[in-house]
């Protein structure tokens, strides 16, 4: 079993509300737009950090993480992009990688939009943690988390950080 903390968006921003949330966690993912090394340091010092860079990341950053990371949690296959949209808005290119791959699971960012959807065509649930940051038109700022269990995906629960 392992237990999944899925932020995005944190645009160079970490408080301790986020790094709490990380130490109850077996595995950090973050869907892109760290912002800045800090956060992807401070997440680190906690534990594995798996994640994508987003459109506002610099080069070092780029340098770290890929564009799309393609990886399996226990039996779970997972896709992550940073700007990959949604079943049946899917980015240009996205729905090509998701045939190609079937995971089971595809994360994305970027919208700033928290949004839990299972994608019946592909057979993919789709995840968008919405944006941990202050950065933002959003409001509420939020992420979430789950456990994978073998094959299976349990327990998802959204996390309300606050109003930023």
């Amino acid at each position: 079993m392992k237990r999944i903390l899925l932020l995005s968006d944190t645009h160079s921003y970490i408080d301790d509300r986020i790094l709490e949330y990380a130490k109850n966690a077996d595995e950090i993912w973050h869907a892109g737009d760290f912002g800045n090394l800090e956060v992807i340091d401070e997440l680190k010092k906690i534990g594995t950090l798996r994640g994508v860079f987003g459109n506002i990341d610099e080069a070092k950053i780029r340098a770290e993480f890929p564009e799309v990371n393609i990886f399996e949690c226990e039996k779970v296959k997972v896709a992550m992009i940073h700007i990959g949209g949604y079943p049946n808005k899917y980015a240009p290119r996205v729905k090509q990688i998701l045939k190609e791959e079937k995971p089971q699971i595809f994360i994305s960012g970027h919208s700033h939009i928290l949004k839990v959807m299972y994608d019946k065509e592909l057979e993919i649930l789709h995840l968008n943690p919405g944006a941990a940051g202050k950065h933002g038109w959003h409001k509420m700022r939020t992420m979430l988390r789950f456990e994978i269990i073998g094959d299976k995906i349990e327990n998802l629960e959204v996390v309300e950080l606050g109003l930023k």
